[in-house]
Parts: structure tokens; C-alpha cells; sequence
């Protein structure tokens, strides 16, 4: 648990560090280049999935148009301004709502003042003609009510008249000449804000001219319905626009951001020559080719559309998008209210601190798996990988639904405290993963260290107090053996003994604790926990025997004589952990319980048997299983204790049926031990002693009782009192 909580504090300052890390860059506008193209790309990929207005009609002067009135008009370019009040007055026969011309009439006509008049004439007699006209530079981003001018609540009726005679002349702005501008049924400006990329993603649906609110041109349309009125108003610092029963908010430098259709030709644009062609039909009384009731109450723009003549306007859709495309798409964003919102201030703040804890949770996540560190690193950036995907498809679809969140700063937040996480963890994790490596591998089978590095929570270092099973083993006679041998012969039996049972214990699971010359010690249930700690240790021991006994023919080759191990198991209460010095220390065992299982190793000499262990452990390792039988031995008070334990002798299914006629009758020899009856005791143990081994022993132990209580003793309490360790 505070391996656990040391995880989650190391985590939880990642994720701190990276969100104020990427939350600085955002404000910094480090990504605001990348966010400006995945702006781009979500236009151009969503721009079919919205139909332009129906309410919306473009005209355009194209090569067409141009040849047919050099033909037909002999008209050279520029054409006469009569001919652009022809088109007009051709709408207003069918009511068309406004007429829009993307063009700037700031010099009077090459044909003459004529031209001029006639042209203004039309215009005034049509009623719902708009001009364009252009701010100088100190009007083009200016936040003028932050400046102390507060436009007031405006409403655009009567705007025509209050804003010529309030704004012509004015310096700062280029209109029509005064003839034209006079006649004129309202204006738009046209002054496009471009991003530091060139391009134009976002309008101004007004701007301030002599305190004045003015449209941009595509909204000015708007501005001469005097039923329904175009009106701005402030309300705490942010300006509405308000249109019949629309109402859009702009942010404080008037802007909103677009959704462009897929291109101008998506509009089905008419030509000039179309809507002229018309007009003369009418003017003559014959059929035209367009009837002007069709475009009842529609917005009309006319731009120019011919090579070298038109505007061009860099948008998300095209680098040469024409420019009154920008106006057309402020008016159908207007009427369709569909322009892409930015979301709350605090919402891209938040979008960071989840980027920033998704991606350090994915990896403290994947490091609980027990799994190899290549398969949690792969796993760990799918994972990373879906979580950028499935942010991306939420967004996308924000986007469809009119929100623009930010898609590039949380993704690479994400990454950004993933790999800070992995960095972090690899460096902090596999210092102690190699320490772990280090420190067990004398002792432990691969497969626990690699648990124990999968969750070092299994781990304390220091010591901790838990119930094990403990398992002591010694060879019978070895020093005699070690005499009669050489050296070499000596290193060569104790390699191929101790490795083949080291082999079987930590196939088991077990902890090798030390090697003592021929001596093992191990024990179970740590580091690692085992529950069948019991039954693993007592499957390990016979394993050991069995092993041994397939060895012997190899080993008494070599030693001259047979070779027999002698077993201790306990399972008890013991203190496990790294003991020692600073700097050398072994991961051992320490307790009563440890020096009793011990004991009864050397116990095994009392009784001629190879394998011991208490009642606890049998009781225990039964829990799980019984494939051994188990023989109880005695009571015995081993050295060094004063309580006496009943201990067992593990038997294989060979050896208890070899001795199974036998063990009903040592039962009950035991028992009158255990009373105190030696003389019964003995006749019984005297029968069956050639048997087996046990009750040779107990048939001398049973003589050298009868010498101190030759009537026996009633008070006698059946321990078995150990004489040598």
C-alpha cells in the first residue's frame, strides 16, 4: 500500500506538471498554428454536410458574360455602371429583398458622369441597393468599447439616412462617390480579418464608424428591413446581433468563425449576362430567360468571377476562394445560424487536465498488468492511441454540431504526460527492478522476480512478520563422506545435489534462503504471497526424496557410499526480509518457528526417518489436498524448547503401502508409550522394529525407560525428550 501511494503521488505530479507545461503553451499560442490547420481540414471535411441557404442568390460577372457584352453590347471592360443598375432593377421587379455589390465605386465612371447618374438613379429607384465600402487600418480589429466608446442599442431602421449624414465624408473609410453613396439603400464594409496564416476563417458581423455599428456586407441586406430590423446591443461586454428571431453573440473583437460550404459554385450562381438578357426581354415585352418572381424576397450579391477581375479571398476551402464568398457565407451562417462557436474560457482548461491525467492513468494503469514491460508499453499506447481517436471523433462532432474545442493541444497533452509517465517510470522502476533482479536472484525462480517486478507491492523490504512454511534439509553422514572423497570429487556430488533440489524448491515457488555446506534452507509465502504455502513446501520436500533417490546410483558412484537427506518443515509465524549490513544482506527468515523446524531436521536421527514436520504443518498443507500420507511420530521437546509438539513423518503412497500392515500396530505401540506402558509398549514395538525404523528406536527409547521406571509410570506425560540437536 505505500508503494501504491508513492505510484499515485509520483503520478499525480506528472499530471500537475504537464497540464501547467501544455496549459502555459496554450496561452502562449504554441499551438495555435496546428489548431488553425485541423480548423482548416474539419471545414473542408464537414463542408458538404450543410446545404447553402435557399434565401441566399448569387450573380457573377464571369469570361461569359464579358465576351457576350463585348459582342452583343459592345461593351470593352470596365462596363458601363447603367448596366450593373439594369441588374438591379431586373430584382426589384420581383421584390428581390437587397441587392449586394461586392464592388467599390470610389472613382467616378470611365463613361462619363452620365453613367454615374443614370447608374444612381436605378439604384434609388430600386430601393434595396447596398454598397460596399472599406475601413482604413485604425478600424479593422480595434475593440472600440474597451476604448470608453460604447456603441449604443441600435436598431437599423432608418440607417441609411442617419449614416450618410453623420459619415459621408469620412476620412478613415472609402465609399462610393457621393452621387452613388446618396442613392444607396445601405452599405457593408468589406474588410476581411485574416489569421497570421493569410488565411480568412473568421468575419465581423460590424464594426464602428463615427460610433455607428456597420455591417459587414453580407449582413447589411439585413439592415434596410425596417419590419424586421437588423439590432446590435451590448450587454456586458459582448455584443449581440439580432435578426427577426435570431440573436448571435460575438466575442469582443466582433468576429465569429465560419462554416464555409464546399465552394461558390455549391450557390448555382447566375450569370450577368442571364439576369441582363432578362432585363432587356422585359424592356421589350418579350419572354425573359429568368423570371424575376422567382427570386422574391432573396439576397442577391454580385461579384466578379472572370480571370484577373475577381477578389481572391485564402480560405479553409480554397486558396483562392473569390471574395464576395466571404460575405455570402456570413449571411448563411445568419440565416442558418450555424457559425462555428468557440466554447467557454474554462472548458479548454479542463480538456488539458484531463489529456494531461489520461495519459499518465493509462500508464500507472497498464504497470498493474503482470505482464513484460515490451507487452504494457504496446498496450499502454494502443490505449493512449484510442483515447486521442475517440477525443477526436467527440470533437469532430461538436465541431458538425457548431463548437470549436480544441483538438491538437489536449492530444499532444496526452502524449505529452504519457511519455513524461513512461520516461519517469522507466527510470525510477528500473533502478529498482534491477536492484530486485539483483538482490534475488541467487534465491528466488525467475518467475517469482518477475512477479515480484510486476507488483512490487508484494515486496516489503526490512522485514514483516507472516506465516510461512519453512523447509530445512541436511545429508546423513555428509562429513564422513567428505573425508573419504577429494576435493573435487566433493564440489561434484554437492553441485549435482544442490542443484537438482534447488531446482525442485523454486519450481514450487520457494525461497531459497541459504546453502549451509550441504544444507538447504527455504521456506514459502514470501516475498510472494502463497495461500497454499503448506502444501507446496510438503510436495517439494518429496520431491526432493524422490529426485534423490533416482540420483543415487550416480551420486554413491562418486561418494563411494549412499546418500540419504534428512527434512525439517514447520509452518509457522516468522520475520522475513533483507537482514544483514549496508552492504551485504540476505533475504532470510527469523523466529521460533524457523528454530524448530530446524530442530526437527536433526530430529529425524532419533527416529530414523528422512522427513519430520509438525502437526501444524500437516493440518495446513491437508487444507489443499492429501496425496501423502502422514504418520504421527511422537511428542517430542526438541532442544532449546520446553513445550513438547506432536511431529509426523510424511510418507510417499510406495512406502505407506510397503509398511501398511505395520503402521495399525506402531499406532498402538505409540500410544502406550505415550502412557506410560513401556513394557506393553515394547513387546509390540519388538515385533514389528525389523519393519521398520521408527520402532527400532522406540523399542531402545522404550528399554531405557523401563531402567528408570522398571513398574512404568503412570504420571509419565509421553514427550519424547530430545537428547542432541
Amino acid at each position: 500500500m505505500p508503494l501504491l501511494k508513492k505510484k499515485f503521488t509520483r503520478g499525480f505530479i506528472i499530471a500537475l506538471f504537464v497540464f501547467a507545461v501544455a496549459l502555459t503553451m496554450y496561452y502562449l499560442n504554441v499551438f495555435h498554428f496546428l489548431e488553425l490547420k485541423t480548423y482548416d481540414k474539419l471545414i473542408r471535411s464537414t463542408a458538404t454536410q450543410s446545404s447553402p441557404s435557399e434565401e441566399i442568390i448569387v450573380v457573377v460577372l464571369d469570361q461569359s458574360s464579358l465576351d457576350w457584352a463585348k459582342k452583343e453590347k459592345g461593351w470593352s471592360w470596365p462596363w458601363p455602371r447603367e448596366a450593373y443598375g439594369d441588374i438591379a432593377k431586373f430584382f426589384s421587379f420581383g421584390g428581390t429583398h437587397s441587392v449586394a455589390y461586392d464592388i467599390l465605386y470610389t472613382e467616378p465612371s470611365a463613361y462619363s458622369d452620365a453613367d454615374d447618374e443614370k447608374f444612381a438613379k436605378l439604384v434609388k429607384e430600386c430601393g434595396n441597393v447596398i454598397f460596399a465600402l472599406q475601413f482604413g487600418e485604425q478600424y479593422g480589429d480595434v475593440e472600440y468599447w474597451h476604448d470608453g466608446i460604447s456603441p449604443p442599442n441600435t436598431t437599423m431602421e432608418g440607417y441609411s439616412k442617419s449614416f450618410i449624414e453623420k459619415a459621408i465624408p469620412s476620412e478613415p473609410a472609402l465609399f462610393p462617390i457621393d452621387i452613388i453613396a446618396k442613392a444607396a439603400s445601405g452599405f457593408g464594409y468589406v474588410s476581411s480579418i485574416t489569421d497570421s496564416d493569410g488565411i480568412i476563417r473568421r468575419g465581423k458581423l460590424f464594426t464602428l464608424l463615427e460610433n455607428i455599428p456597420v455591417p459587414f456586407l453580407g449582413l447589411a441586406g439585413l439592415s434596410i428591413n425596417t419590419e424586421k430590423p437588423l439590432n446590435f446591443s451590448l450587454n456586458e461586454k459582448k455584443m449581440n446581433v439580432s435578426f427577426a428571431n435570431k440573436t448571435i453573440q460575438v466575442d469582443n473583437d466582433n468576429s465569429v468563425y465560419l462554416r464555409y460550404r464546399s465552394n461558390i459554385e455549391s450557390y448555382a450562381p447566375y450569370f450577368a449576362r442571364e439576369i441582363l438578357e432578362s432585363y432587356y426581354a422585359i424592356e421589350k415585352g418579350e419572354q425573359p430567360l429568368l423570371n424575376p418572381n422567382e427570386f422574391k424576397d432573396k439576397y442577391v450579391f454580385f461579384g466578379f468571377y472572370a480571370p484577373g477581375l475577381f477578389d481572391i479571398a485564402p480560405t479553409p476551402i480554397d486558396t483562392k476562394y473569390p471574395g464576395v464568398g466571404v460575405h455570402i457565407t456570413i449571411l448563411d451562417n445568419f440565416l442558418q445560424n450555424d457559425f462555428i462557436n468557440l466554447p467557454a474560457k474554462w472548458l479548454p482548461i479542463l480538456l488539458l487536465l484531463i489529456s494531461s491525467f489520461a495519459g499518465v492513468c493509462i500508464v500507472h494503469g497498464f504497470e498493474q498488468i503482470k505482464k513484460s514491460q515490451r507487452t504494457i508499453l504496446i498496450l499502454s499506447l494502443l490505449c493512449i492511441l484510442l483515447f486521442c481517436g475517440i477525443y477526436i471523433t467527440i470533437a469532430t462532432l461538436i465541431f458538425i454540431w457548431k463548437y470549436w474545442i480544441p483538438f491538437i493541444a489536449p492530444i499532444i497533452t496526452a502524449f505529452l504526460a504519457f511519455f513524461v509517465s513512461v520516461l519517469v517510470n522507466y527510470n525510477l522502476e528500473g533502478k529498482q527492478k534491477r536492484y530486485l533482479k539483483i538482490a534475488f536472484k541467487q534465491y528466488l525462480s525467475p518467475t517469482v522476480i518477475e512477479q515480484i517486478i510486476a507488483d512490487p507491492e508484494m515486496l516489503k523490504l526490512g522485514g514483516d512478520r507472516k506465516e510461512i512454511s519453512m523447509f530445512f534439509s541436511d545429508l546423513q553422514g555428509f562429513t564422513s563422506i567428505s573425508e573419504k572423497i577429494t576435493p573435487e570429487e566433493l564440489t561434484n556430488v554437492l553441485n549435482k545435489y544442490l542443484t537438482a533440489m534447488s531446482d525442485i524448491i523454486l519450481e514450487s515457488g520457494g525461497t531459497i534462503d541459504k546453502y549451509v555446506g550441504d544444507a538447504i534452507v527455504a521456506f514459502w509465502n514470501a516475498p510472494i504471497n502463497q495461500d497454499d504455502h503448506p502444501f507446496r513446501a510438503l510436495n517439494a520436500a518429496m520431491k526432493c526424496q524422490d529426485k534423490l533417490f533416482q540420483m543415487q546410483e550416480e551420486l554413491t558412484a562418486i561418494s563411494g557410499v549412499p546418500i540419504k537427506m534428512r527434512i525439517g518443515l514447520n509452518t509457522g509465524f516468522a520475520v522475513v526480509g533483507n537482514m544483514g549490513s549496508k552492504n551485504r544482506f540476505n533475504y532470510s527468515m527469523l523466529g521460533d518457528s524457523v528454530n524448530l523446524a530446524a530442530r526437527l531436521e536433526g530430529m529425524n536421527k532419533q527416529f530414523g526417518t528422512y522427513t519430520m514436520c509438525t502437526k501444524n504443518f500437516k493440518e495446513k498443507s491437508e487444507l489443499f489436498g492429501k496425496p501423502f500420507f502422514m504418520r504421527e511420530l511422537a511428542r517430542v521437546a526438541v532442544v532449546g524448547k520446553q513445550n513438547a509438539v506432536t511431529v509426523f513423518e510424511p510418507m510417499s503412497e510406495e512406502s505407506y503401502t510397503k509398511k501398511k500392515k505395520v503402521l495399525p500396530h506402531f499406532d498402538t505401540a505409540r500410544n502406550l508409550f505415550y502412557e506410560g506402558n513401556f513394557k506393553k509398549a515394547l513387546e509390540i514395538f519388538q515385533v514389528i522394529e525389523k519393519f521398520d525404523e521408527p520402532s527400532k528406536f522406540y523399542a531402545q527409547k522404550c528399554q531405557d525407560m523401563l531402567k528408570i521406571y522398571p513398574d512404568g509410570n503412570a504420571n509419565f506425560d509421553g514427550v519424547w525428550i530430545a537428547t542432541s540437536k
